[in-house]
């Protein structure tokens, strides 16, 4: 039997085979697909780019529809998607064939779980990755409104313009398949995360706006969509798998979760509490929609914005991208096949992003149908189905049934909620 070394990116199927049967039997085994290079900090980075990416400037746009005491479910949403993100490592460790997101529901359920996972996981990165199109179109729009190209008799207005134009700037990070390289990309928008922040205070404390909004304590009414847009800050669930497999130290994933998540939380709530004390009731869905564009602070904010979606968008596309490539490699050349599959599927976000032009209601929308699903509910029920017939789950069980009705209502409400206000705006 043929054995590769790590660094063939292979493995040892005895090995393999031996460590299956112990899954079978619910025995815990350490995970010995190990194939992965990426370090610590660079899968920190990963981690903190699929995260602290865009949803921090829709933040103070929830805190200001749920009111002050919002900020307790923006708190509930991180520690509870932080402790799925666990049960997902949990999964992974315990059946060593588990390599993506399909593959726990697929080891859960059987077929019919790894097509819905799929479903969800790919429905849920690909909207997002089209929602950062639409940011991409709206900020640089309120920078150049008047803008208009005429291209092969076709006249484009400044949005759809601008969304080509970011388009033609994030090919280059998709057709990328090194997972070490990109985390030098997923770097720089961590970066962008606290220049914005900071952009943001100097406009506050310098350039005349100040912190004078009070703000209300709870507007009930807004709470569904509070809830949403905070669920979508923390949708990066299906990426961890992705990111889990590429570590060369598995055992540190949980560190890198802690970081991730308390680093993120900090920013969303610090740029919520800022915007929400700036501007109060009058938040657009992006709080760079309401900086005095006139301002160079403004200006490079909304410039830095728009490196968070350019360095995201490629790591969210990565796991749709895989799977469509592993499923269709053998009736391609491969090299080719991939740059001609990653650019086909950058095009067809691009035409929905031109389609469907609402970037706040979109993403409350796809925080609460698609985000809830995939970061809350499917983590506990294939946890449950995988691991809860093998022990006792004791006080977890009550736990995790308390996150599973949590996370229903949120979904019936919150897409309720957003259909309802996407439906009078058509």
């Amino acid at each position: 039997m043929e054995t590769k070394t790590e660094n063939d990116n292979s493995l040892s199927l005895p090995m393999l085979a031996d460590d299956c049967n112990k899954a079978e039997k619910g025995i815990g085994s350490d995970r010995l697909i190990s194939n992965g290079k990426t370090s610590f900090l660079k899968t920190t980075f990963h981690g903190l780019n699929a995260l602290s990416g865009v949803g921090i400037l829709s933040t103070p746009y929830a805190l200001s529809s749920g009111g002050w005491l919002s900020m307790i479910l923006l708190l509930l949403i991180a520690c509870v998607t932080f402790y799925t993100s666990l049960l997902i490592k949990r999964c992974m460790d315990f059946d060593p064939t588990i390599t993506s997101y399909p593959d726990i529901g697929d080891r859960a359920f059987g077929t019919r779980g790894r097509i819905l996972v799929s479903v969800f996981m790919n429905l849920e990165l690909y909207m997002v990755a089209t929602g950062f199109l639409i940011l991409s179109g709206d900020n640089l729009h309120n920078l150049l409104p008047d803008v208009n190209f005429e291209f092969c008799g076709l006249q484009f207005s400044g949005k759809q313009s601008f969304v080509l134009i970011v388009s033609l700037l994030i090919l280059p990070t998709v057709l990328l398949k090194n997972m070490s390289i990109l985390a030098y990309v997923s770097a720089s928008a961590v970066l962008a995360t606290l220049v914005i922040i900071g952009l943001i205070f100097w406009e506050a404390t310098y350039d005349g706006i100040g912190f004078h909004k009070s703000g209300v304590v709870v507007n009930w009414g807004g709470i569904p969509t509070s809830f949403s847009l905070y669920a979508f800050c923390y949708c990066a669930h299906p990426v961890f798998p992705t990111l889990y497999t590429s570590m060369k130290n598995q055992n540190q994933f949980s560190k890198v979760m802690l970081v991730c998540f308390v680093f993120s939380t900090v920013t969303y709530a610090s740029i919520a509490i800022m915007g929400y004390l700036m501007f109060g009731s009058d938040l657009e869905s992006q709080i760079t929609l309401n900086l005095q564009p006139e301002k160079f602070s403004s200006k490079l904010a909304i410039y830095t914005a728009l490196i968070n979606p350019i360095a995201k968008y490629a790591l969210m596309m990565t796991p749709i991208i895989n799977r469509l490539e592993e499923r269709l490699q053998s009736y391609c050349d491969k090299k080719s096949f991939s740059y001609l599959n990653r650019t086909i599927l950058m095009i067809s976000s691009v035409t929905v992003a031109l389609t469907i032009p609402f970037f706040g209601y979109l993403m409350s929308l796809v925080g609460a149908f698609l985000s809830v699903t995939t970061s809350i509910l499917v983590p506990c029920f294939c946890y449950l189905k995988i691991l809860g017939t093998h022990k006792k789950l004791g006080y977890e069980l009550v736990i995790i049934g308390f996150i599973i009705i949590m996370g229903i209502i949120v979904l019936v409400t919150g897409t309720y909620t957003s259909m309802e206000e996407i439906t009078h705006l058509m």
